[in-house]
């Protein structure tokens, strides 16, 4: 029997796409420079299938719902990410900064899960199995039902699985482990899309829950081929500045429940903590006579979270002034700064803008827009914000102030907070709100909001 030949193709390392040849930019997604060089063995796939039992179609009604409830472990806010637990026969994928906590984070939901499971197999390619102990240790994990391996040839990993039989796996990472039949690197566009695929079928066809961990580019997504992120249910990134304590798990896709919600946690010394109040924790360090300070309520997900906006203005040295965003759209600070100066009348076209949210949370929803421009305008007139006010509301570009979604539930967090004042849009006073003991002022123009908000 004739030998089968490789090939060499082009695949693009973002969306996948194949070419005969290299392409400076890729047709189907438009990246740059994106096209790496694989060798592509037409047989691959069947080398590598698994010998798994193949399923035989099945009456809607004989199918048992009971198999697939939800694996929950004592950490409320990964439940509330995943959508109330874990999904068995589910494919995780969860990527991140380095050093950001997506193995810390693992083996503690390994940890908990082993206290109820009655094998959980945590497979680490990127380490010995001593290291991980070491890890444990500090997390203070030491459960006889928490299997550890270290091991990148999948084919190992795949029959550890099959002969351990475990209720739950992790795989850190996906991109250092690679399959004999593929003929290329680890971590290159074919392994990586071969070995999620195996993966995938052990899954589905033993209702076994796994989490894949996934390195990411530097401009934040995740390496590897798109295809990756079409394979498994669920994509989770856990977020946050590496000086800061604050970590947020965010779901973008979610076979099983919303991608709206999101996990606060906090790495301490002994791992990730769950953080029950975000609202408090992102206020504890607050001073209320500070200048260019305002308080906005956010939404992530059905979570109302209180954060602090801090603005700074100040003369510029060059001709052309800064504007520098941190935790905001930069397009969004520029076009409150020229709302700003053509509605409002202030003269920012000789300073320098530094607006930066506290905690190191990102607030992307124009709900924030009103705190933004407070901040800004009392840091230039050098005039202190009420600290007992909250400020809500998107800003038009005629200085209008327009009104955002779940407002009611918005001024409920401020109230728990001990908040006594609440500036919202006018169109959002007209409706039936409960204040909660907040004294609301709805205006409907930015300059209205900023005579009400100033000192």
């Amino acid at each position: 029997m004739a030998r089968p030949q490789n090939r060499t193709m082009f695949v693009c390392c973002q969306c996948g796409s194949e070419s005969p040849k290299w392409l400076g930019r890729c047709p189907d997604c438009g990246g740059w420079n994106t096209y790496e060089e694989t060798v592509v063995s037409e047989p691959a796939r069947s080398m590598v299938s698994l010998a798994i039992e193949r399923s035989q179609p099945q009456p809607l009604p004989r199918i048992a719902a009971e198999k697939f409830r939800r694996i929950r472990v004592p950490f409320e806010e990964f439940n509330r990410v995943l959508g109330g637990g874990i999904v068995p026969g589910s494919l995780v994928l969860i990527g991140g900064d380095p050093g950001i906590g997506k193995s810390t984070l693992l083996l503690q939901i390994a940890g908990m899960a082993a206290a109820t499971l009655e094998k959980v197999l945590y497979i680490s390619a990127e380490e010995s199995v001593h290291q991980v102990k070491m890890r444990a240790d500090r997390l203070g994990i030491n459960n006889h039902n928490l299997f550890l391996l270290s091991e990148t040839n999948l084919g190992s990993v795949l029959g550890s699985v099959t002969n351990l039989a475990p209720q739950m796996v992790v795989v850190d990472s996906i991109q250092t482990v690679y399959l004999d039949g593929v003929a290329s690197a680890a971590g290159s566009v074919s392994q990586v899309r071969e070995c999620t695929l195996q993966l995938m079928r052990l899954a589905k066809s033993t209702s076994l829950p796994m989490f894949i961990v996934g390195h990411v580019t530097k401009e934040g997504a995740i390496a590897g081929p798109r295809v990756l992120e079409h394979i498994v249910d669920t994509v989770l990134y856990l977020e946050g500045e590496r000086f800061h304590a604050y970590r947020l798990l965010r779901a973008t896709k979610n076979r099983f429940g919303s991608t709206n919600e999101v996990g606060v946690f906090e790495m301490g010394g002994e791992g990730m903590l769950e953080v029950d109040n975000p609202s408090q924790a992102f206020l504890t360090e607050r001073s209320h006579s500070s200048v260019g300070s305002a308080v906005v309520v956010t939404l992530e997900g059905t979570r109302p979270i209180l954060v602090e906006i801090q603005a700074l203005t100040t003369t510029t040295s060059f001709g052309l002034p800064r504007r520098t965003a941190n935790g905001i759209d930069f397009g969004r600070l520029l076009l409150l700064s020229a709302v700003l100066s053509k509605r409002i009348g202030l003269a920012l076209s000789n300073q320098d803008i530094f607006v930066n949210v506290v905690g190191g949370l990102k607030v992307a929803e124009p709900a924030a827009d009103l705190g933004v421009a407070t901040a800004i305008t009392s840091s230039l007139r050098d005039a202190r914000i009420d600290p007992e006010a909250v400020l809500i509301g998107e800003i038009g570009l005629n200085g209008e102030l327009r009104s955002v979604n779940q407002i009611q539930r918005r001024l409920n967090e401020a109230a728990k907070l001990g908040f006594r004042r609440g500036i919202i849009p006018k169109t959002s006073g007209k409706m039936k709100l409960d204040a909660q003991g907040l004294e609301l002022a709805a205006v409907s123009s930015l300059e209205g909001a900023l005579e009400a908000a100033l000192q």
